[in-house]
């Protein structure tokens, strides 16, 4: 079988055009990413997901979404059952550390089945990045808490529900976002943080989560370890904390490169990211023509990404029959109480 290339896709609408088919089918991603541009009602959101492993030619292929919670999810009601931010859930901790436990998995594994049903088995979530006074809105609520322990607690019993019910979490943004004052989407977050701080609270949120089965990285630059690079794109970065001091050696695909923390077109991007060692390129836009220029330049998934990618795949149970249908009513009485 052809080793699919070291990339994730995003594609422009709710089907597939045909040069999109075409470029697919040549280009042999490892998998795709959808938005809410992509998701209208849940039979179109089967076919679409449908058509995209046909191209490819692997069931397996991962369909990843964002599907938080609060402000963050991309399937959102009247058909989808809203979720509660991350934020409600370290608040809720601070009062009843069991409830909001209980209510961080109802929630992972309400997700997990509403994505099972519609052929997505990857969510990119939790985010485990601290939340401080000064952290970005981007991040905002979308953090748990300011607290180490209560980050590690809830982003843990989140990912437990997910794969309960067959979808692998991806834990961001590792080595951390939560001291990034600006938005990474717009431009360059930097951290002057001495590396000691780092290691006992950021980078311990991520040592305490590094045994599950995929990771994103931040486009934020810490001064203490590399002053010179983003870690997305930085060796050292990856290598000494990821890799090193965290001690994940789960698959790890980058943010989205398309974000203008980034310096270069998106071919350099892309080429970038996979020297400075992350197993993947996430790439959003759905811009056909990026996408064409970011595969001329990636390369098929390496020897070590292969293997953390198999590892990952074996840790997604396969659930039988329909799942349960009271993970909102779980939800539901887990935040009232």
């Amino acid at each position: 079988m052809t080793i699919p290339l070291a990339v994730i896709f995003a594609v422009s609408g709710t089907e597939l055009t045909l040069e999109e088919r075409r470029f697919l089918r040549d280009a042999n991603p490892l998998g795709f990413i959808l938005f809410g541009r992509n998701c209208e009602e849940p039979a179109a959101i089967r076919k679409l997901t449908s058509d995209l492993r046909e191209c490819v030619g692997r069931k397996d292929a991962p369909i990843l979404i964002d599907q938080e919670g609060g402000t963050v999810m991309r399937l959102r009601p009247p058909i989808w059952v809203e979720g509660p931010s991350a934020q409600t859930l370290g608040t809720l901790f601070l009062r009843e550390p069991q409830r909001a436990m209980k209510a961080a998995h109802s929630l992972g594994a309400m997700f997990g089945a509403q994505l099972r049903d519609l052929g997505i088995n990857v969510d990119c979530a939790p985010v485990a990045d601290l939340g401080l006074p000064e952290t970005t809105e981007a991040i905002g609520s979308r953090a748990y808490s300011k607290k180490p322990d209560v980050i590690v607690a809830l982003a843990r019993k989140m990912s437990d529900g997910l794969m309960q019910e067959g979808c692998l979490p991806v834990v961001k943004h590792m080595p951390g976002h939560g001291r990034g004052q600006v938005d990474s989407h717009q431009v360059l977050p930097r951290v002057e943080t001495d590396i000691e701080t780092l290691q006992r609270s950021d980078f311990a949120i991520f040592r305490s989560l590094n045994d599950l089965p995929l990771a994103m990285s931040a486009h934020i630059v810490f001064d203490a370890v590399d002053p010179d690079s983003p870690a997305t794109v930085s060796q050292k970065v990856i290598n000494e904390v990821i890799r090193g001091d965290i001690g994940f050696d789960g698959f790890l695909m980058s943010d989205d490169i398309a974000m203008s923390a980034l310096e270069g077109n998106p071919a350099q991007r892309a080429q970038d990211v996979l020297n400075a060692g992350c197993d993947a390129v996430l790439h959003c836009t759905g811009d056909l023509s990026e996408m064409v220029d970011v595969a001329t330049v990636a390369m098929p998934l390496s020897d070590k990404a292969q293997t953390r990618w198999g590892r990952a795949l074996a840790m997604r149970p396969h659930p039988a029959g329909n799942a349960p249908k009271n993970y909102a009513d779980q939800l539901t009485q887990a935040l009232r109480g």
